[in-house]
């Protein structure tokens, strides 16, 4: 296989073996340019390693270790060269109890790489983009309501200040994002780099992993109920209220675009968001997809519509910006619950 032809420019992406970061790190390869990924060992980035040996062996991907990203100067030595920064590595799960560690390694791991750009990243750096979540966007609400990149979730961190360690894991992870991608702005609005600063907001992600884990029970959350429905299992309890999806490609196709049209994007924060899914959903696309496997089916049809779009009196998502910013359409739900089922063959 040729190799993208290269851009000569080096882009570092933070927690760089996690499922939307390995998509990432595939589509900065492809676009042309060379990455460092940050893992915190090298064992537990192999199998991305493996999946990218081509890129390895042309000297276009390496992966190095950093083993907290919250000790101050833990990205000092990755930063250096680099001409853009993928801040992707941050606790990520629904489940959450203890709310303080991390909401403090979300918001130490994002200043400890900002502060290593300001030091270390050198004249050629030009982005840093984070990876953040449509959580610090969007809040409960009734009624008709069309959430923007200019809203704000002030729910999240009041049930945490609230409640504690008897908070709910969703919020404790949206508060964890919220605060953050608040630091992140702050620190834009103290320190005024020269490197622009974008944020990507996905909703729930769906979509193949590029590298899957040894075990199906490390599958990501947000895709995990495919694999549970393909697999037999029962249709699992819904993971978020909203069902608003968007596939990890087109996640990773805007952390680029972030980078590639970084003078747009500075500044800037883009929805990804591509429709609204759901479990009953991937169960109606699998039972039909697979007739001759026996999968839960559920109540077909029941809780979201045909189109995979919002319900016309509740709140919406407006994501015009990022599709706009892009030029392309969304990987439609089909598609996507489609490519994760096939990937996740392999388990069979």
């Amino acid at each position: 296989m040729a190799l993208p032809k290269s851009k000569n420019e080096l882009v570092v992406i933070s927690g760089v073996n996690g499922y939307i970061a390995s998509q990432t790190a595939k589509s900065f390869l492809d676009a042309g340019y060379s990455v460092r990924g940050t893992a915190r060992s090298l064992a537990s980035a192999s199998n991305l390693i493996r999946a990218l040996q081509l890129y390895v062996d042309a000297g276009r991907f390496e992966v190095v270790e950093v083993k907290d990203i919250v000790v101050p100067g833990a990205f000092d030595e990755a930063v250096k060269e680099v001409n853009a920064v993928a801040h992707m590595a941050s606790p990520v799960s629904q489940f959450f109890t203890d709310p303080d560690p991390i909401i403090r390694t979300a918001v130490e791991g994002t200043l400890s790489i900002l502060h290593s750009a300001l030091a270390y990243g050198g004249s050629q750096l030009r982005s840093v983009v984070l990876m953040s979540s449509v959580g610090t966007v969007m809040e409960p609400k009734t009624g008709p309501y069309t959430f923007t990149e200019a809203d704000w979730n002030s729910v999240s961190e009041s049930e945490v200040a609230r409640l504690g360690k008897d908070t709910p894991g969703g919020h404790i992870y949206r508060a964890s994002k919220i605060a953050a991608e608040k630091a992140f702005w702050k620190f834009r609005d103290e320190n005024h780099p020269n490197f622009t600063m974008t944020t990507i907001n996905p909703t729930y992600v769906c979509g193949p992993p590029l590298v899957l884990p040894d075990d199906p029970a490390n599958i990501n959350e947000t895709v995990r109920a495919v694999w549970k429905i393909l697999s037999g299992q029962a249709i699992p309890p819904p993971l978020g209220a909203s069902g608003s999806f968007v596939d990890v490609r087109d996640v990773a196709e805007l952390m680029v675009f972030g980078v590639e049209k970084s003078h747009v994007a500075n500044g800037q924060r883009y929805i990804a968001f591509a429709g609204v899914g759901g479990e009953q959903a991937i169960a109606d696309i699998l039972n039909e997809a697979y007739p001759n496997r026996e999968l839960a089916r559920g109540e077909p049809g029941k809780g979201y519509l045909p189109t995979f779009g919002f319900a016309e009196d509740g709140p919406k998502i407006d994501a015009t910006k990022a599709s706009q910013a892009r030029g392309k359409e969304w990987i439609g739900y089909k598609q996507s619950v489609l490519d994760a089922a096939k990937a996740f063959e392999h388990y069979l």
